[in-house]
């Protein structure tokens, strides 16, 4: 079975799309990974060589970083120039090329799951705030405020106007009630378990379920049971190489947003 030309130039361009996205998350990523115990400090505002960071996208790299020790004399013009301290930038963080590729593999897999509809605007435009959440995630074990709060307002936000257009295949109320839902639902894990579910989680599950609620309510249980399942799984993989315990904390956020992908893969597929 071959694909439509038009079909592939849709996940083309939302792979293109995605790999230029991804690319200006670097410095992002850095700068939201602030350590639970330093995240009064909100965010960070230097590299890690102590120069002051200018702007939230692009790569995370600092020219500065890359200066030689002050001298009398310049050994030649080139080392002396903008130009040769720009292309001997330190790179401070990963992702250069991870963050590309994955946003990338995100958006061209929504565009074929979705189609020429209007919430693949959506999706699109809010798949690399995904990624940034999780890789903050997975660096630090915290989703910050600025980022999940946010993202659920923008979810619905964007969804109302594509709910007004032709051809679309969800509905915005049940992303209202699925977003209201799942939060109430990840809240009484974090009360009844603090330790086991953070409260970023219960922040983030808003956004998913919004998403996920956009193609009902089995769409939002195929998405949280993905969720839990895919997080099981990487627990009771630690744990069979002796790398967790029964007291060992993860990172779950990577999971209700792997989960929350997968669900609506499946739930545009199927609509």
């Amino acid at each position: 079975m071959t694909t439509p030309p038009g079909d592939l130039a849709l996940v083309t361009i939302a792979a293109l799309w995605g790999a230029i996205a991804g690319a200006s998350l670097p410095r992002a990523v850095h700068r939201f990974s602030v350590p639970w115990e330093e995240r009064d400090g909100g965010w960070r505002a230097t590299c890690p060589g102590g120069h002051p960071i200018r702007g939230w996208l692009g790569p995370a790299r600092c020219a500065r970083c890359a200066e030689p020790a002050p001298s009398p004399e310049p050994e030649s013009m080139a080392d002396a120039s903008p130009a040769a301290s720009a292309a001997s930038a330190v790179f401070y963080a990963p992702g250069a090329v991870g963050l590309p590729l994955l946003t990338a593999v995100v958006c061209a897999a929504l565009a074929a799951a979705t189609g020429v509809r209007p919430e693949l605007v959506v999706w699109l435009l809010l798949a690399p705030a995904g990624v940034l959440l999780a890789a903050v995630d997975l660096r630090v074990r915290r989703l910050p405020d600025p980022l999940t709060l946010p993202l659920a307002a923008a979810a619905l936000a964007l969804l109302g106007p594509a709910a007004l257009l032709p051809e679309h295949a969800g509905d915005w109320t049940t992303a209202l009630l699925g977003a209201l839902a799942l939060g109430g639902g990840y809240l009484v894990l974090h009360l009844v378990n603090p330790g086991g579910m953070a409260y970023g989680d219960v922040k983030l599950a808003l956004s998913m379920g919004a998403v996920l609620g956009w193609y009902g309510w089995a769409t939002v249980m195929l998405g949280t049971f993905a969720a839990f399942l895919l997080g099981a799984l990487y627990g009771g993989a630690l744990a069979v190489v002796g790398r967790a315990g029964r007291r060992t904390t993860i990172a779950f956020g990577p999971f209700m947003l792997a989960g929350t992908l997968a669900g609506l893969l499946i739930g545009a597929y199927a609509a």
